[in-house]
């Protein structure tokens, strides 16, 4: 399994505020992207694929076959679907831990804080959670520094459930199809959600 760990000597940051806003100009400035990813769940099962980033309010997470899963956000829902069950769920982006990323002007105060910040494992790691509701989920984001860069994430859900994916070949500053970012229904090429 694949996890932000915090080792013996991770060290606490003593420059918070300043890392805080630097974070928070990278992700700003992140508008598109593009990288490999492995994503390891809460039952230690690694899956791996493609993910792509529009922000705000898009992203698509492909798997490599034989998995056709597939999880999409096209600005208003994020679509996850299943395709043993050959279904799919949805949900307003704004009630799900993916807000976090692809919120528009992201800022890490207000309804967003960084809850720790401590660098370790070769990282900058920071801990957001919602300032009124901090048991409600975590988000700890994993940033190499010199230059500035996202290398993995772990979302810990109110369950207490752990996945992490991890960035490989990370591109920026990319043009997507714009059709990447919209639900179709695999089994019947159908566009059903659009923006």
């Amino acid at each position: 399994m694949i996890f932000i760990a915090v080792p013996a000597q991770a060290e606490d940051v003593s420059d918070v505020p300043a890392q805080t806003r630097k974070i928070e100009t990278y992700l700003n400035n992140l508008t598109t992207a593009q990288a490999r990813f492995v994503q390891t769940t809460h039952d230690g099962t690694q899956l791996v694929g493609t993910f792509y980033l529009d922000r705000p309010g898009k992203l698509r997470f492909e798997y490599d076959y034989p998995i056709e899963d597939f999880v999409v956000a096209d600005g208003f829902f994020i679509y996850f679907y299943d395709s043993q069950l050959e279904e799919q769920s949805n949900a307003p982006i704004g009630q799900t831990l993916a807000d976090f990323i692809l919120r528009d002007g992201l800022e890490l105060s207000g309804d967003l804080i960084v809850k720790e910040m401590r660098r370790g494992g070769d990282l900058l790691q920071a801990d957001i959670v919602q300032s009124s509701d901090p048991e409600a989920g975590m988000l700890t984001l994993g940033f190499s520094e010199e230059p500035l860069t996202l290398k993995k994430w772990r979302i810990k859900d109110a369950q207490g459930l752990i996945t992490e994916v991890e960035l490989f070949y990370l591109k920026t500053g990319i043009t997507h199809a714009s059709n990447l970012f919209v639900y179709k229904n695999p089994n019947r090429g159908q566009q059903r959600f659009n923006n």
